[in-house]
């Protein structure tokens, strides 16, 4: 029997990775969350898990008795997650939490020789060159979940030993494509939080609305297949059934198609190299009639064009813009700032970073911390 932990284990990829794991088979050995007790304790009871996590450590109390009787054992934030990471008799963990929180149990992991899911973006994103070092010593193999990322690594099996000439990575465009800066004025948080055809947490589908979420691939793609910023072409594809392409030497283009469906990414990176029987609606190109291709506004939205200028410049620069748009969505969905501003910060603390080279996490997590800070003094002025 196949085993594995989950980070993020009540959160979208979380929950559809546990229907994969009943299905399939797969034992689940510890699980993690943020805050939400009740649905994480819902979990446990079921699974009975050797331990779990609560990231809240304020939440504890509340999870020890919901769990009394159980013999679970119980921890909570940093070391919580690095005591998962760490455990014995792990085929593969999955990295499904949001931000910068993502990155030091990824590394646990990855030391313990633990292969990794990843769909937390910020673990490449902030410390791409560390964890790909890291992953390529102790022979650990990182799978991508996330839809775009998936595709690229399934086009490129069968043909290892060719060219890649480079990707095309899609983007659904979220809800504001087509619009301009005038007409992102005033945007509110429930129509940020509207997406066209993912559902999501709700930091990532306001990534998603500033393309930032694009911005955070783009780096991604480069660490995990090994690409410059200039083999990287992003495309927005309304549709979203073509996840993404990869392009040979040949100029051949080979793509990846499913309807939008997180489950068959989630089950290939679980399962590879298998592929078996998944619970997702089979894919008729006639249901659909069209698909459109189109090239990004990287003048409206300026957390795309931060991300690609940060990867370009390299060093601590993705981690900067990473941490300021953490501090940045969440400053918005507190009602702080306005919609727009997000881009204005992320692109404001990319120009003002000076590049240093990453050579531990201690580097990265100072890139971080100082982005942050930057960030919440802009969010602050704007404010005021």
């Amino acid at each position: 029997m196949k085993t594995m932990t989950i980070l993020g284990s009540t959160g979208s990829i979380g929950t559809q990775a546990l229907e994969v794991a009943a299905k399939h088979n797969i034992k689940v050995k510890a699980l993690a969350a943020n805050s939400d007790v009740e649905k994480l304790a819902a979990q446990a009871k079921e699974l009975l898990p050797e331990r779990v996590c609560i990231y809240r450590e304020d939440k504890k109390a509340e999870l020890e008795k919901l769990l009394s009787g159980t013999g679970i054992k119980i921890s909570t934030g940093m070391e919580g997650l690095k005591e998962i990471a760490r455990m014995d008799g792990v085929d593969i963990m999955l990295n499904s939490v949001v931000g910068m929180v993502g990155l030091v149990p990824t590394l646990t992991a990855i030391e313990k020789g633990t292969d990794i899911a990843l769909a937390n973006k910020e673990t490449l994103v902030a410390g791409g060159e560390l964890v790909i070092k890291a992953a390529a010593e102790k022979g650990v193999k990182i799978y991508p979940v996330d839809s775009e990322h998936s595709a690229i690594f399934q086009c490129l099996q069968g043909n290892e030993g060719n060219k890649l000439k480079g990707i095309i990575l899609t983007a659904s465009g979220g809800p504001f494509f087509g619009k301009t800066k005038s007409d992102l004025e005033g945007v509110t948080v429930e129509q940020a939080l509207n997406h066209p055809n993912w559902s999501m947490g709700r930091k990532i589908t306001i990534d998603s609305a500033t393309l930032m979420n694009k911005g955070l691939e783009f780096i991604e793609a480069m660490w995990l297949f090994k690409l410059r910023p200039e083999q990287i072409e992003i495309v927005v594809h309304r549709q979203s059934v073509v996840h993404s392409a990869v392009e040979y030497e040949d100029n051949s283009v080979i793509a990846q198609l499913g309807v939008p469906d997180m489950k068959i990414p989630i089950q290939y990176a679980l399962l590879y190299p298998e592929r078996v029987e998944c619970d997702v609606k089979k894919l008729s190109l006639t249901d659909y009639g069209k698909l459109t291709f189109e090239k990004p506004d990287y003048d409206t939205f300026d957390c795309l064009r931060a991300c690609i200028k940060a990867v370009t410049i390299g060093g601590n620069l993705p981690a900067a813009v990473n941490g300021a748009n953490e501090e940045a969505v969440a400053a918005f969905l507190d009602g702080r700032i306005d919609f727009l501003d997000i881009g204005r910060i992320v692109m404001s603390v990319c120009d003002s970073t000076p590049r240093k080279e990453i050579k531990c996490v201690e580097d990265v997590l100072e890139a971080d911390r100082l982005a942050r800070e930057e960030a919440r003094r802009l969010a602050l002025a704007m404010k005021n």
